[in-house]
């Protein structure tokens, strides 16, 4: 019989993938979903050894009771972007009685979703682990910071990706098109290289760092091997904009970008972050773990493209 595993935020656009990947993992083991309420996209396809616990990050005597007979915790709730108390209550002060119920437990193994925006803005360029200082530029990656801490101080194993893409993204790419659309033809992003993961090659790293005897506590970065140029990162935003039917001019460098957006505030983080490298080299996931990185950024946006287009239409 396999580990019993909790996962949080399995509602969620990533942990959703993770549960219903442990729903299906070759080692039979019980999983149990902590939840709000009903059970709502990939994992509510999850079969008979998953099971669900109901409770709340703010609420500890709820997480007392999921940890309950738990191994191994996978922690992919968060709050992200919003207000600072909300955020705080979720990623800083609801990940430290997680782990602290998960601790009293007996819990063997902790691993958390992280980011990689925990170091602020680049320029990284093939960063590697224990390179680079904290430096969170928002709310969202500061209480996430503090969450982190709470889990590696209990021995546990976080693991930070950049960019996520994917079924059920409705961030990055969603606000790529957004910024595009924006603009009256194409933004030329310049030479900047970002290291991007895909949502079901994330939840099996996630998986496997809970379930492998080779993972070590702290922080791992989890991306595609092959970090992505800012061009084609763009070109994918762009045809999912052009499929609209939008007419589109001449393409648009970063400098007159800047000027055209000035007046949207959203526009400012996207553009900086598309101008720097955000490169985070990281072997170990695919080395010692032995997690499958999936396909490089070309195929792996193909494979996912008939959902954005869906998203796109009906937005």
């Amino acid at each position: 019989m396999g580990p019993r595993i909790l996962i949080t935020g399995a509602t969620g656009f990533i942990g959703g993938r993770v549960a219903a990947a442990a729903a299906t993992a070759r080692e039979p083991g019980h999983v149990r979903l902590l939840v709000r309420g009903p059970l709502t996209g990939p994992a509510a396809a999850t079969g008979p050894r998953t099971g669900t616990a109901v409770g709340d990050l703010r609420d500890p005597a709820s997480l007392r009771r999921a940890c309950e007979g738990v191994d191994v915790l996978i922690h992919c709730a968060s709050a992200i972007g919003g207000d600072a108390e909300p955020a705080r209550a979720v990623n800083d002060e609801g990940t430290r009685s997680l782990v602290d119920a998960a601790v009293r437990a007996g819990v063997t193994r902790i691993v958390a979703l992280s980011t990689a925006s925990v170091h602020g803005r680049g320029p990284f360029r093939a960063a590697a682990p224990g390179t680079l200082p904290l430096a969170p530029g928002s709310v969202t990656s500061s209480t996430r910071a503090a969450g982190e801490r709470h889990v590696m101080d209990a021995g546990g194993t976080v693991l930070r990706p950049h960019l996520v893409y994917g079924t059920g993204d409705r961030l990055l790419f969603p606000g790529l098109v957004r910024l595009l659309a924006a603009l009256p033809g194409p933004l030329d992003g310049g030479s900047s290289l970002h290291s991007l993961i895909d949502v079901d090659s994330l939840a099996g790293a996630l998986l496997g760092a809970a379930l492998s005897p080779a993972t070590e506590p702290g922080p791992y970065y989890v991306d595609h091997p092959e970090p992505v140029p800012v061009g084609d990162l763009l070109a994918a935003a762009e045809s999912l904009l052009t499929r609209t039917g939008l007419r589109r001019g001449r393409a648009v460098d970063l400098a007159t970008a800047r000027g055209l957006l000035a007046g949207l505030p959203f526009a400012g983080h996207h553009l900086d972050m598309l101008a720097t490298d955000h490169w985070f080299a990281d072997d170990r996931p695919w080395r010692e773990l032995g997690c499958d990185p999936g396909p490089g950024f070309t195929a792996g946006f193909a494979d996912h493209a008939p959902w954005y287009h869906g998203l796109l239409d009906h937005s």
